[in-house]
């Protein structure tokens, strides 16, 4: 059974060409790019063309570019950091429906003493810019707002929040996983002080990520030791993961045209047929800006665990949210801050797209998805009603 692989917010295939370009680093060309002689110098030189890889596709100067191992420790690096460099604010600021790599953190540090207020959404997953200028104080030492939603992909109004935050001279940070790639970015031109990527989300490996952080912000490492990435993240580099992250930032810049074509006319595809076929079914997220690639859609009256392990049966791979939280019973927290009616959260499905997708999967969910709707519909008290 070939597998049609639908959750590429949970992770995506590694691209071949990125793959070959790392390569060589395991083997062959494996020298310490920190040694002094020539065999760790040429893996440094790499080293130094991924840096201006992941710039270019940011819009940012390679000089701000900081490897790091991970969407996760970016966010906490970056988090971390400006409670570091304002040590007398004690006041956090994020929203409900953040990635747990920015919410869990941030609960944490209220048993630190810190105030933390998480901003509402409202019913179609957007914020509120008016609670944001409310809660920003004197006391504010950052921001935090993702950038474009996991679960639903609902994008958020980055430059806007931006500009309210530097009224009150605090940090801005942005958890962008899921936008970087498929979405145009441009820190040259950005209120963003620092964010997060993930180099798994775009077609690289697991375990390699960067923090950008704009020239001239304060900075405090999260780890120390070496003077690796200019004193700012210890640890001998990942050399063949940062070279792979380079490559598939290059190959993401290519194809940014492609997620907003090709890729988005298959996500709008699915929705409408899906939409059209399946009654007693929302988009959730469907009346706000969306990341091209992805589609959030609750069905009434059925669990979302039964749908995806009869979708799986089929070798179609979903999602019911976030990979961080699955196995949990509840349903999404960022459903739950949308609102989201009890009887639609729990049977919420995610499919995301990528540049591999083809046309084929998209018709092969359109022709296997509404059977498994009806025939869970059929064996709950609520659902039977709908198909009468």
């Amino acid at each position: 059974m070939k597998e049609i692989y639908l959750d590429n917010n949970a992770t995506s295939k590694v691209d071949d060409a990125v793959f070959e370009e790392m390569r060589p680093y395991f083997c062959n060309l494996y020298g310490n790019p920190s040694s002094m002689h020539f065999f760790g110098g040429q893996v440094q030189k790499k080293i130094d063309e991924a840096r201006s890889r992941v710039a270019a596709l940011l819009g940012a100067d390679p000089a701000e570019i900081i490897f790091t191992a991970c969407g996760t420790e970016s966010d906490n690096t970056a988090i971390r950091s400006a409670l570091e460099v304002f040590p007398n604010r004690r006041h956090i600021i994020t929203t409900r429906v953040e990635h747990p790599a920015v919410l869990t953190l941030c609960r944490n540090l209220t048993k630190h003493g810190y105030r933390v207020t998480e901003l509402n959404v409202d019913g179609a997953g957007r914020l509120d810019l008016e609670e944001l200028r409310k809660a920003v104080d004197e006391d504010t030492a950052i921001v935090s707002v993702m950038y474009a939603n996991n679960e639903t992909g609902v994008v958020f109004p980055i430059e806007e929040v931006g500009q309210i935050v530097k009224e009150k001279g605090a940090l801005f940070h942005t958890d962008a996983v899921q936008a970087v790639g498929k979405i145009p970015l441009n820190m040259a031109a950005s209120t963003i002080d620092m964010l997060a990527l993930s180099g798994h989300k775009l077609h690289a490996p697991k375990g390699i990520g960067a923090l950008y952080l704009r020239k001239g912000v304060p900075f405090r490492p999260f780890m120390v030791g070496g003077h690796q990435e200019k004193s700012r993240r210890a640890g001998t580099e990942a050399t063949a993961s940062i070279i792979a992250l380079g490559k598939a930032c290059e190959l993401a810049g290519q194809s940014l045209e492609e997620e907003n074509t090709r890729v988005k006319g298959m996500r709008d595809r699915l929705e409408r047929e899906l939409m059209t076929i399946i009654p007693a079914a929302r988009i959730n997220g469907g009346g706000a800006e969306r990341l091209p690639n992805t589609v959030s859609i609750a069905f009434e009256f059925v669990e979302g665990e039964a749908i995806l392990l009869l979708l799986s049966e089929k070798g179609i791979c979903a999602s019911s949210g976030s990979a961080c939280t699955s196995g949990s019973l509840e349903p999404s927290h960022v459903l739950r801050a949308m609102g989201v009616p009890f009887t639609c959260a729990h049977g919420s499905i995610r499919f995301s797209l990528s540049r591999f997708t083809t046309d084929d999967e998209i018709d092969a969910v359109i022709r296997e998805l509404p059977p498994i709707i009806h025939r869970l519909r059929e064996i709950s008290p609520f659902g039977r009603e709908l198909l009468k």
